[in-house]
């Protein structure tokens, strides 16, 4: 595995070692059990895999590289590099700055910008019509594009599917820089339809089945779909794709459910001709820490605490699947944390900062669970065990408890 050159203060003493350990005892990442850290008043469940990815490190080697090459120059990050608080501050304390917010909201006009500025591309990559304004203008577009490689996999497949006469079916949140840069390439190839979940998927399923009006089935995926999508011979030929940090889970279970739809149709000896199989285009860290998610649901905690940025798909998923068994708190460092225990958490159903204080009045020794999504520095996870260590006044040597793995 490449390792990339990223500013030391990203790097983390605690987790850095903790990982280490795991990778070495199980080089092959066959098991999900949890890492635990006893420090005796508290214990750490920490998921086996979180954290930076290859996609997000690699977007933020590019990003360095592109403010270390370009001394005097005026330096665009096209939005959010990756959806992280702390990451995007650090970026735009070197004087960077953002051209969109992440829902593709104008910021600084294309008008402004000139053939002598940097344009980093983010790690969800950007469509084809901004490329096109990119070049235009005169910006090298692949200079600094940090396009995670496997957003890329799932435009290349989304490609071959459109190259083979099927209708590509993203899923994914039709509002995400990701989502718009998938459909747009797929777009291209193809006619292209955005289903956000399962809920859409049945509507999409009824409609396939037979059961669906043409004008409700348009107006119900308004926004969501090429232009002069013709759901009568579009449908016939499908194969999915995803955003790539959505749940693995709920991706394979809405192809699964369309090629149910398909096989009561056509019949089993003509399903290859109706749905491909694009199992291939999941992302292996999406699906590595959704897994290690699971791992920590065969635990037993008194809370968990899930640390990334609050709009960040893959961090929420991970919220998702925790809160079905633990009180779960959704923080975006340690600045959300009080030095009394009081936490500012996220609620991903009210979209509101809720003030939670899960460590009054726990019978010690307290367990909690830590996990953070993949555009989370394992150095900001580093400081929130720290402060919870220092709420609970516990002295012991920290790399004696790590050694003890």
């Amino acid at each position: 595995m490449k390792q990339f050159e990223i500013p030391e203060f990203y790097r983390s003493p605690i987790i850095s070692q903790v990982k280490a350990k795991r990778k070495l005892n199980d080089p092959r990442k066959k098991d999900f059990t949890p890492s635990i850290l006893d420090f005796g008043k508290v214990k750490f469940i920490l998921a086996r895999h979180f954290g930076f990815c290859y996609g997000v490190e690699n977007a933020i080697e590019i990003s360095y590289r592109a403010i270390q090459e370009n001394p005097g120059k005026r330096i665009f990050l096209l939005s959010q590099m990756i959806h992280n608080p702390e990451v995007n501050e650090d970026l735009l304390s070197h004087g960077l700055q953002f051209i969109q917010d992440t829902k593709g909201n104008q910021l600084i006009d294309w008008s402004e910008l000139t053939s002598d500025d940097i344009v980093i591309i983010p790690a969800f990559g950007t469509t084809l019509e901004i490329e096109e304004i990119l070049e235009k203008i005169g910006v090298n577009v692949q200079q600094y594009n940090t396009t995670c490689p496997f957003v890329e996999k799932v435009w290349n497949r989304s490609e071959k599917l459109g190259q083979d006469g099927h209708t590509i079916i993203i899923h994914g949140k039709y509002n995400h820089e990701e989502t718009r840069a998938t459909f747009s390439h797929s777009d291209k190839n193809a006619p292209s339809l955005i289903v956000k979940d399962m809920s859409e998927a049945q509507f999409l399923g009824d409609y396939i089945a037979g059961y669906g009006n043409t004008l409700e089935f348009l107006d119900f995926f308004k926004g969501k779909h090429s232009v002069n999508f013709d759901p009568e011979k579009d449908l016939l030929k499908i194969g999915v794709v995803n955003q790539t940090t959505m749940l693995a889970t709920e991706t394979q279970e809405i192809t699964d459910y369309l090629r149910n739809v398909m096989l009561n149709k056509y019949g089993e000896e003509n399903i290859r001709e109706h749905i491909a199989d694009t199992r291939d285009t999941l992302c292996y860290a999406t699906n590595d820490n959704q897994s290690a998610t699971y791992g920590l649901l065969e635990t037993n905690a008194d809370f968990a605490i899930v640390i990334g940025g609050h709009n960040s798909s893959n961090t929420t998923h991970l919220v998702e699947l925790l809160e079905e068994k633990f009180p779960t708190y959704f923080i975006r460092s340690e600045r959300d944390m009080e030095a009394g225990g009081a936490l500012s958490s996220f609620n991903i159903h009210t979209h509101s900062i809720e003030k939670h204080t899960p460590m009054d009045n726990l019978k010690l020794p307290a367990t909690i669970i830590v996990t953070s999504g993949a555009s989370c520095p394992d150095a900001v996870v580093d400081r929130v065990l720290k402060k919870i260590l220092d709420h609970f006044q516990v002295e012991i040597d920290i790399n004696e408890v790590i050694s003890s793995l």
